[in-house]
């Protein structure tokens, strides 16, 4: 298969998801306050989403997968954002967790995808667990935070401590080893703990494994992997997912944007204003600067996707400091579409403080998304660092370079 016909069928693959999604999305708007009263995406609705595809974005076309390029995969989680932002961040998660699967032993990943390419994945690599070895097997025990989509995974993973007889494996640097291990859905226990302030629809409860037992062939380690299935997107894989974050606030900031703009259009005039909204000079003022802040935002997150994802395919995309970039990237875009919606809000008037108005959930929506550690204003600190570093090549102007043919 030539790399242009990868290109043109994954680009038309991408087009008929978009459309799909398109099409998905007054049904899903229509659904939007019962899923913030439940705290989860019904599994009708779930069912819909997996139907058409919406979960094998980048698992291989080697298993039924689209392979879909990083371009293609941000542009549907924004668009999918853009409507809700719980769907979004779900089908994010899901999509970003079966990357870090093809880093398993081939045996075990062709296990997970022997009836079909559709498989929803929840987990964590924060190293919350314990793996105790036992009778050429590991004993399994722990509980992780924030296991978005928990309640409708098919396979969920955690990152486990290793230890043998009671005492934790180092490797020859002297740090702890630590690996994920993939096991299927029933074998957890969900701890309902997600009562939050936004994106309130992902289920992003504590999930708990207790002494289950599981062979080697289910670890996998995201920080130095034995295993690579061939093609850009499985060779260095963090610093391209974590990517995908900011493409959720993007999409988000947008619907914000689409929110105070239907308002305006409804005709609503506020309380002791001279005007209807939209006839106000200052209103139109500030909708055209917020639609400036978010097409820099769109724009940064472009060329930012385009030169990791360039950088990929030419084989040169290194952990560091493409993690590092990723990270700057990841904070700037969360604290300026917070921004976005915060400034939507305030144009909403009073009637933007009810639970009803989709102004106040996307911002709360936001507020939550930029909670997330690669977006913390802490990220800035390392990229601080490189620029004192003089032996530091990467591009200052993150432009893309051309690819070399695959």
């Amino acid at each position: 298969m030539t790399s242009e016909f990868k290109r043109n069928a994954g680009k038309h693959a991408a087009n008929q998801l978009l459309a799909d999604i398109e099409e998905l999305a007054p049904y899903i708007q229509s659904r939007s306050a019962e899923m913030e009263a439940s705290g989860r995406i019904p599994i009708d609705l779930i069912e819909s989403l997996r139907a058409i595809g919406l979960f094998r974005l980048f698992v291989p076309r080697s298993h039924g997968g689209f392979e879909l390029d990083l371009i293609d995969g941000i542009e549907i989680f924004q668009a999918l954002a853009r409507i809700d932002g719980s769907v979004g961040w779900s089908a994010m998660i899901s999509n970003g967790a079966s990357v870090l699967t093809t880093l398993l032993p081939p045996e075990t990943y062709d296990r997970i995808y022997e009836k079909g390419p559709d498989v929803i994945f929840a987990g964590s690599l924060r190293p919350n667990g314990k793996a105790e070895a036992t009778d050429n097997a590991w004993r399994l025990n722990g509980r992780w935070d924030f296991a978005s989509g928990c309640q409708h995974a098919d396979w969920m993973f955690g990152t486990f401590v290793m230890s043998k007889d009671g005492v934790q494996l180092t490797r020859p640097n002297g740090q702890k080893v630590t690996r994920g291990c993939l096991v299927a859905a029933q074998d957890w226990k969900i701890k309902e703990t997600w009562h939050v302030a936004g994106l309130k629809a992902t289920g992003s409860h504590d999930i708990e494994i207790t002494d289950v037992v599981v062979p080697e062939a289910h670890f996998f380690d995201a920080f130095d992997p034995q295993f690579r299935k061939p093609g850009p997107f499985y060779q260095e894989p963090l610093p391209l997912l974590l990517l995908t974050v900011p493409a959720i606030f993007v999409g988000v900031a947008a619907g914000a944007l689409d929110e105070i703009l239907r308002v305006a259009n409804s005709g609503r005039q506020q309380f002791m204003a001279a005007a209807p909204m939209r006839d106000s000079e200052l209103f139109q003022a500030e909708l055209g600067r917020i639609e400036a802040d978010l097409n820099a935002a769109r724009a940064y997150l472009q060329v930012q996707v385009a030169s990791h994802w360039s950088h990929a395919l030419n084989g040169t995309l290194e952990k560091e400091p493409f993690l590092t970039q990723t990270a700057q990237t990841s904070a700037w875009l969360g604290a300026t579409c917070v921004r976005i919606a915060n400034d939507c809000f305030a144009l909403g008037g009073s009637n933007a403080v009810y639970e009803s108005s989709l102004l106040q959930r996307r911002l709360r929506d936001l507020l939550t998304a930029s909670q997330h550690m690669i977006a913390q204003r802490r990220q800035y600190v390392s990229s601080g660092k490189l620029l004192l570093e003089p032996t530091w090549h990467t591009p200052r102007d993150f432009s893309a370079v051309p690819a070399k043919p695959a």
